[in-house]
């Protein structure tokens, strides 16, 4: 299987709320900065419950946030 590949839009989400820093949305979810790091350079994929804290955080839905890159397929 390959590994799974997930778009997201935290960067843009948090310079639309006055700009918030990586450690203020780490410190809303409970994770680290550098989690918030790694989330932002698509090197990590984030469990379901830390997906579903960032999305609260914005008011978006996780779907919203977070999306599988085009070449993912559904199966």
């Amino acid at each position: 299987m390959n590994k799974e590949k997930i778009n997201n839009h935290i960067r843009k989400l948090r310079f639309e709320q006055n700009e918030m820093t990586q450690q203020k949305l780490a410190d809303l979810c409970g994770c680290t900065r550098q989690t918030i790091i790694a989330l932002e350079q698509k090197k990590y994929v984030p469990s379901l419950t830390l997906a579903i804290k960032i999305a609260k955080v914005f008011g978006k839905t996780v779907d919203d946030v977070f999306q599988l890159s085009d070449d993912e397929s559904v199966e």
